[in-house]
C-alpha cells in the first residue's frame, strides 16, 4: 500500500486530470450559440469556468509530481470521487450565477441537482432560459448520470482506475478490463440517447426539447426545458418513448451489455429487471383503482397518469405529466406513499438511477426465500444463494449481506431525520418526507417544497441529501474519516517534533 504522503500525489493528480478534461464538456453549451445568434453574449459564463478549470488541473498536477497515474485502490478512489464531484460542481454552478443571476446557494443546488441526476431546480420559468442553461442542466445530467468518474477513467485514468470505478459505486465489471468496462457504458449510453432524440422527434416533440429530454430521460435526471415537464406536450407517443428511455436508464449497464451481446439465457435470470416490471405494473393498478372518482375520471386516463409516474418515481427520473404539488395529489394519501416509497427503492444497480437499488432489494427477497427453505429442508443440508447480475451468476456472501444491511440502514436513518429537519421550516411531514426522499434518492418529483424563496436551511438540506444520496453515503464516510485522520497523523507528528 502506498505511503500517505504518495497516496496523496495520487488523488492530486488524477483529480487534476479530470479538471484538465472538464473544460471539455463545460464548453459544449457554446456549440448552440451558433444555432440561436443572441446567445453569443452567454458564451464567457462557459469559458470563465473552463479557464478555471484547466487552471485547478494543471496546479494539482503540477505538485502531485507524478507524470503518470498508479494503481487507484479504494482508498485514493473514495477521496478522488469526493473531491472530483465537489469541484465539478462548485465550477459547474458559476454559469447559473453569469447568465440565470441566482445566488451561490441556489447555483449550487442547481449544479448539485444536474449532476446528481436529482431534477429539483430553482427555476420557476425553465421556458424563458437561455437555451445555453438549458442545455448545460441536461448535459450536467448526461455525465452525472453514468457517474463523472466512470467517463473520465475511460478517456483519462485508464485500466488502473480500478479503485475509482468502484468508488464510484460501480460493482459490475462487464469486461476484464476496466477502461473496457467504461468505454462500453459510453457507448452503450450514447447509442440509446441518439436513439432517444429521434424518436422523441418523430413522436411530434421539437428538436430541441427531444435533445434535452433524451438527455435527461436516460440519465434519469428529470430537468426538462418546459415548467408543466412532459405533461406540456400531452401526447400519448411522447411519454411512450419517455418512459421506455427512464426505464433503460433505470436497468444497469451490465444487463444492457447482456442484451447487445445477445445472452438471451442470462437476460432472463436477471431479477432486477423483472422486479422492475412488476412493481411498475403493480403499483400503477393500485393507483388508478384507488384514485377513480378522487382525481382520475376513468380508468384509462388513470392508468396513463399512474404508470407514468411509478416509471419516473421508481427509476428515479423526475418527470411528471400532473402537477404534484395540486392539493388533489397531495390528499391522495396511497398515491403520495407509493411515489415515495418507489423513489426509496430506486432503479437497478450500476444504473443512472438512484435510491436503495433493486439489486439489494432483490438479493434481500432471495436471502428471505432462502432462509424459509432452509428451514424445511433437513437440517444437514448446505444451499447457496445465487443471483445473476449481468452476465454472471452471483453467490452471495455475508460481506454482501452486511452491505446491505449499511446501505439499508444509512438510507431509512437520513431520511427520517432529513424529513424531520423540513418539517421544522413549517412543511407538512407528507410533504417532507416525499421531498426529502426525493432529492436523497436523486429523483426530481416534487410537491412544491422546492423553490428560489425556500428557506436557506431547508435549500442546503436538501443540496446535502442530494449530494450523499447520490454517492450512497460509505464513499463520504470513507473519504471524510481518511481524510480526519491523516491530518489527525500530521498534527501528532508536528506536535511530537515540537
Amino acid at each position: 500500500m502506498p505511503k500517505k504522503s504518495e497516496q496523496y500525489q495520487i488523488i492530486f493528480f488524477n483529480v487534476g486530470s479530470i479538471l484538465l478534461f472538464y473544460p471539455i464538456i463545460l464548453l459544449i453549451p457554446t456549440i448552440f450559440a451558433f444555432f440561436y445568434p443572441f446567445e453569443w453574449m452567454h458564451i464567457f459564463a462557459f469559458i470563465l469556468p473552463s479557464i478555471i478549470s484547466l487552471s485547478l488541473g494543471f496546479f494539482l498536477r503540477k505538485i502531485s509530481k507524478l507524470e503518470s497515474s498508479p494503481t487507484v485502490t479504494v482508498r485514493e478512489g473514495a477521496v478522488i470521487v469526493l473531491f472530483t464531484w465537489i469541484s465539478v460542481v462548485l465550477i459547474g454552478s458559476i454559469p447559473f450565477v453569469l447568465i440565470s443571476g441566482l445566488n451561490f446557494s441556489q447555483a449550487v443546488f442547481e449544479a448539485t441537482s444536474g449532476f446528481t441526476t436529482t431534477g429539483l431546480t430553482m427555476f420557476q420559468d425553465v421556458e424563458h432560459a437561455s437555451k445555453l442553461i438549458l442545455v448545460w442542466r441536461s448535459l450536467m445530467q448526461f455525465i452525472g448520470g453514468a457517474g463523472f468518474a466512470l467517463i473520465m477513467m475511460g478517456s483519462v485514468i485508464g485500466p488502473k482506475g480500478f479503485g475509482l470505478y468502484h468508488a464510484e459505486g460501480r460493482v459490475d465489471n462487464i469486461a476484464p478490463n476496466i477502461k473496457r468496462s467504461a468505454r462500453i457504458i459510453s457507448l452503450i449510453y450514447i447509442v440509446y440517447a441518439v436513439i432517444g432524440v429521434i424518436s422523441l422527434d418523430i413522436a411530434g416533440m421539437p428538436l430541441f426539447d427531444a435533445f434535452n429530454h433524451s438527455l435527461t430521460a436516460l440519465s434519469t435526471g428529470g430537468f426538462s426545458v418546459k415548467n408543466a415537464s412532459i405533461g406540456h406536450y400531452n401526447n400519448l407517443s411522447v411519454e411512450i418513448v419517455t418512459m421506455i428511455l427512464m426505464f433503460l436508464g433505470g436497468t444497469g449497464f451490465g444487463v444492457h451489455y447482456t442484451f447487445w451481446r445477445g445472452n438471451f439465457r442470462a437476460l432472463i435470470k436477471n431479477g432486477e429487471p423483472w422486479l422492475m416490471i412488476s412493481t411498475i405494473f403493480i403499483t400503477t393498478l393500485i393507483i388508478s383503482l384507488n384514485g377513480l372518482g378522487k382525481i382520475f375520471t376513468d380508468f384509462s386516463e388513470g392508468f396513463r397518469q399512474a404508470v407514468f409516474q411509478t416509471t419516473s418515481a421508481l427509476t428515479t427520473t423526475g418527470f411528471s405529466t400532473v402537477d404534484l404539488s395540486n392539493p388533489l395529489w397531495i390528499n391522495f394519501g396511497l398515491a403520495m406513499f407509493i411515489l415515495t416509497s418507489l423513489m426509496l427503492a430506486g432503479g437497478g444497480m450500476d444504473s443512472t438511477a438512484g435510491g436503495l437499488k433493486q439489486y439489494r432489494i432483490w438479493v434481500t427477497i432471495r436471502v428471505v426465500l432462502h432462509s424459509v427453505k432452509e428451514f424445511l429442508l433437513p437440517s444437514r443440508s448446505v444451499t447457496k444463494i445465487s443471483v445473476w447480475k449481468g452476465q454472471n451468476r452471483n453467490f452471495i456472501t455475508y460481506e454482501d449481506i452486511k452491505e446491505i444491511l449499511i446501505v439499508f440502514t444509512m438510507y431509512f436513518s437520513t431520511f427520517f431525520v432529513g424529513s424531520i429537519i423540513l418539517s421544522l421550516y413549517g412543511y407538512s411531514l407528507t410533504e417532507s418526507m416525499f421531498e426529502f426522499s426525493s432529492a436523497m434518492n436523486a429523483v426530481g418529483l416534487s410537491v412544491g417544497v422546492t423553490s428560489p424563496t425556500m428557506p436557506l436551511g431547508a435549500m442546503w438540506t436538501l443540496t446535502i441529501a442530494m449530494f450523499t444520496g447520490r454517492l450512497e453515503f460509505l464513499v463520504i464516510i470513507y473519504a471524510i474519516t481518511k481524510l480526519v485522520f491523516d491530518l489527525y497523523d500530521k498534527i501528532k507528528k508536528v506536535n511530537y517534533k515540537i
